[in-house]
């Protein structure tokens, strides 16, 4: 399958280069960019989760695409969807999810891609619900999901199994969209 590319208004969802490793290690290393996460990632671990990306690409015709700014040519994180497979009561799912550069974060660019990912995940891949969770103190992703007409599932909160016991980041939300609630928040 050839790696589907989608233009927005202001980004350029595209195909991850060689070039995108070294920014997006100092994402993943940036202190308020995995401020949510139970800790930052290495080098090798960004490589490897790159890697995992492209793998997913191929396998499923869907993952998480690079994200590139148009007016300055810069790569600025990734958006996408994501398999979710851990054990919780909601998985299997769909995620949609993002991560940007911190300097990158008050513009919109997270709900502007997160709604081509979701247009892409119901019109190109035929899914019929796509979810996102995050971190229950983390208030900037809450509200992208939000933004993107997705509704808390309350009942469907939980404590993330990859996040250690105790930490603060365990407590998770769940949110949930469905195709034709999607379709309807664009009409």
């Amino acid at each position: 399958m050839a790696f589907p590319s989608i233009v927005t208004q202001r980004l350029w969802l595209r195909e991850w280069r060689d070039a995108d490793l070294e920014p997006f290690a100092a994402m993943n290393a940036d202190p308020a960019v995995m401020e949510f996460f139970p800790e930052r990632y290495t080098e090798d671990r960004t490589r490897r989760f790159v890697d995992g990306i492209r793998k997913r690409w191929s396998e499923l015709s869907y993952s998480l695409w690079a994200v590139e700014r148009h007016d300055t040519g810069r790569f600025i994180g990734y958006v996408g969807l994501w398999r979710a497979t851990f054990p919780a009561h909601f998985t299997p799912a769909v995620e949609v999810g993002w991560r940007l550069a911190a300097d990158q974060w008050g513009y919109g660019y997270a709900t502007e891609g997160g709604r081509a990912a979701l247009n892409y995940g119901f019109n190109t891949v035929g899914l019929d619900e796509i979810v996102s969770f995050t971190s229950a103190i983390n208030v900037r992703s809450v509200r992208v999901m939000e933004r993107l007409g997705m509704l808390r599932d309350v009942a469907g909160d939980f404590e993330h199994p990859n996040v250690p016991e105790g930490h603060p980041t365990r407590p998770h939300v769940l949110y949930r969209i469905s195709k034709s609630r999607s379709a309807s928040s664009e009409s």
